[in-house]
């Protein structure tokens, strides 16, 4: 294979990373290509066997030790709280007896609401969010 096609396959593999919503897959065997067809431009490596084996093994174990800390790198901590509803007052749609869920008005949206009490909770009143657990709110009364 000649040193241009390895380049021209790392350029491709390395854009079609860039399109895919993969996870850094294709960049390594992109780097590889780039490598190897660097290497065989050079006249470093000769046989087309060795170039594929050269290839296979620099994707592989550049995959195995740069994927993992790559993806931690760019996974998005948010270093605070976004949004968060904790103390804010949500309006009950449905009688919330402790320790049980229902339904409550926030934002102009229905959340599924547990009551985190221990008194009874009824509909219409006004409760705070002590709490959000995904899609759940908490609320104790007021």
């Amino acid at each position: 294979m000649t040193w241009w096609y390895w380049l021209f396959m790392g350029l491709v593999l390395a854009g079609a990373e860039m399109i895919s919503p993969g996870g850094f897959y294709l960049l390594f065997f992109g780097i590889a290509a780039l490598i190897v067809g660097a290497l065989a431009g050079l006249g470093i490596v000769q046989p087309a066997w060795l170039e594929w084996l050269l290839f296979s093994i620099l994707a592989v174990v550049s995959l195995l030790l740069f994927r993992g800390p790559l993806l931690r790198m760019t996974k998005s901590t948010p270093t605070h709280a976004v949004d968060s509803m904790v103390g804010e007052s949500a309006v009950l749609l449905d009688d919330l007896p402790s320790g049980h869920t229902g339904k409550a008005e926030l934002r102009g949206t229905t959340w599924t609401t547990r009551n985190d009490g221990t008194s009874p909770l009824a509909k219409g009143q006004r409760a705070i969010v002590t709490k959000v657990d995904g899609l759940t709110l908490w609320v104790r009364s007021e």
